[in-house]
Parts: C-alpha cells; structure tokens; sequence
C-alpha cells in the first residue's frame, strides 16, 4: 500500500501537511466520543447527536460536516450515518472494531507526540511507566488491551493462512495479551493446540475472552515475564508486535529464547511494521517513533535483522513475506 501525502513542493501543502494532526485529532475524538455507535443502523440529526451524546451544540455542525468531508460519515438531508468503512470497524462491542488502537493514540500517542522534541534531544521516553505498571491500573490495562485486540483482528485472518498449519500441533503466542490471536487460530484450525504466554494480570481478561469465543480447555494460559522464565515449547511460537519493544540485544535475546521454545521442526514467526529501506512506509517509521516516545529502547527494524538473530539463535533458514498492509512477516525454520 502506498501513502498519499500532501505536495509538499508547494507552500499549500506544507501548511496542509502541518496541520494533518487536526484530521486525526477529528477521528480520534469520534472514536471516545462513540461518535460511531450512536450513528450505527439507524443514523441521527445533528440535534440527535447532540443530545445522545451530551455536547453543547457548538462546532458540531462543522465537526460532522469534516467527518463527510473525511470519509468517515454520509450525510443526506440532515441524517448522518456512518460510512461503510466507519461502520465496520469503529464501532464499539462488534468483532471487527479497531477503536481500541485508536483510543490509545487519542489517550497516550497523542499528547506524547507534543513532546517528541524532547524525546529526540534525550533519547527518553515521554509518556507510560514500566508495563508491569500498567497492568495495576484496571483502566489503563483495559485500553491495552483493546488495542492490542483491534491489531490482532486485522492481522489475525492474514496469520491463519501463513503457514500450512497443518503441519503442526501447537502454537504459542508469546505476549498474546487475552489471547484473541490463539483463539482465531485455534478456531481456522482446530486440531491446533492452543497456549498465549503473558503477565498473570491477563488471566481474568484471557479467562473471559477464551470463554466467550468458546474456546475454554482449548487454549491455555502460561504467566510469567520471557525476561525471567522459560517460554513454553510448541510447534509454532510467534511474537507478534512484541519485538519492537526492545533494543536490538534484547530483540537478540528473545529470538534466542524462542529458539529454545519451538520444537524441532516447527517454526518462529516474528512479525512487525519493519522497516524496509526500499519501502519507506510513512506508517512504519512514525510507529517506529512511538516506541522512541512510549519505551526506553525500542523500535522498529529492518527484517534483515531478524534473519541475523535467527542464524545466530541457531535456526536453520528464515524467509519473509508481507503481512496485511504494513506488517512483515518473518519466518525461522528449525531443524
């Protein structure tokens, strides 16, 4: 996928690139406001609108009139409704909702980017405190999740014809949050052997989510922290957006300590917005500038580095392949 961004040889498109924050800010305000589940079916007048969501009235007219002009709503004859795309994956309780993400980018990216400055003077992050945090915050651990459930929704279709997954027996997400990735894989594939590796504080949220899906004795969940125990061993380990977390000696380590998780013959899948010097995605270089923002060491990478950690961890080869629009996907063969 390409990215469309302003001419920038011409003094409109810089002021217009500038001040693209403003188009975000309109979605990601939608997005808390639930802007999406109020119009979702039926639709509503601006007045309607007003009074479901408890606004005062000003700038409201503007504020959906933008909506339209973004792609996001449809208006005729006073009626909004969401458009097709809106409808599908803003609104919230319904299986294909990416809000989570966008919510997170509203409440933690947003303001952390008003600071890049500083982060870029001193290499410090400028938003979030250590994850094992984050977890004893119900809230904030809620918002985690959501995001990492929104990811896992677009990308998991994709991972569940990857692979021929019936070559292996078992699969292991490592950092699979309330395992909703398991669960999709385990549901395409049911002879598989379903485990997510994360922090105990998942488990009533993994507990919840495994029973809803209809899933419960089919996945199971391993607590603990992959800096300090050993992983689990199956056929198939996958980290997943996890890597970019770390400095590349941690990603080092990790790739090392999956080598010793997947069993002989399975396979590593790594994937992330991996940076491609060929490709350039705007998209994978301003989330690789979120890790600058919101970690002490992370960041994205190129998959190059991928297949050196894996020669070194000991696999035997490794290829990679693109994963929906931005993600890479690398896979490690072992022996």
């Amino acid at each position: 996928m390409t990215t469309t961004t302003p001419d920038v040889s011409t003094a409109a498109g810089i002021l217009r690139l500038g001040n693209a924050f403003c188009d975000a800010k309109a979605l990601l305000t939608a997005v808390e406001l639930d802007l999406f589940g109020v119009l979702h079916q039926t639709g509503a007048t601006e007045e309607e609108i007003r009074q479901r969501l408890g606004l005062h009235g000003r700038g409201l007219r503007d504020f959906l009139t933008l909506l339209v002009s973004l792609g996001l709503l449809t208006e005729k004859n006073g009626r909004y409704t969401n458009a097709e795309g809106a409808d599908k994956y803003l609104v919230r309780d319904i299986p294909t909702f990416i809000g989570g993400f966008l919510l997170r980018s509203s409440r933690n990216l947003y303001p952390a980017w008003g600071k890049i400055a500083d982060a870029l003077r001193t290499g410090e992050k400028q938003s979030g405190g250590e994850f094992s945090e984050l977890t004893k915050v119900p809230a904030l651990l809620k918002q985690f999740i959501g995001m990492m459930d929104a990811l896992t929704q677009q990308l998991g279709p994709e991972l569940t014809e990857a692979i021929e997954w019936r070559r292996y027996r078992s699969v292991l997400d490592v950092g699979g949050c309330r395992g909703n990735l398991a669960g999709q894989l385990v549901k395409a594939h049911p002879h598989l052997s379903g485990h997510v590796f994360d922090l105990p504080a998942m488990v009533p949220f993994f507990d919840e989510h495994i029973d809803s899906l209809g899933l419960t004795g089919l996945v199971r969940f391993h607590g603990g922290s992959f800096f300090e125990v050993p992983l689990p061993k199956a056929d198939v380990v996958i980290l997943g957006h996890v890597l970019h977390d770390w400095d590349a000696d941690q990603r080092a380590y990790l790739v090392e300590k999956a080598y010793e998780a997947v069993r002989p013959g399975g396979v590593l899948l790594v994937y992330d917005r991996m940076l491609d010097v060929e490709r350039n995605l705007v998209e994978n270089l301003v989330i690789s500038l979120d890790m600058l923002l919101v970690t002490d060491g992370g960041s994205e990478y190129p998959a190059e580095e991928i297949h050196q950690h894996a020669l070194a961890a000991g696999f035997a080869s490794s290829t990679e392949q693109p994963l929906g629009d931005y993600d890479t996907l690398v896979i490690c063969h072992k022996s």
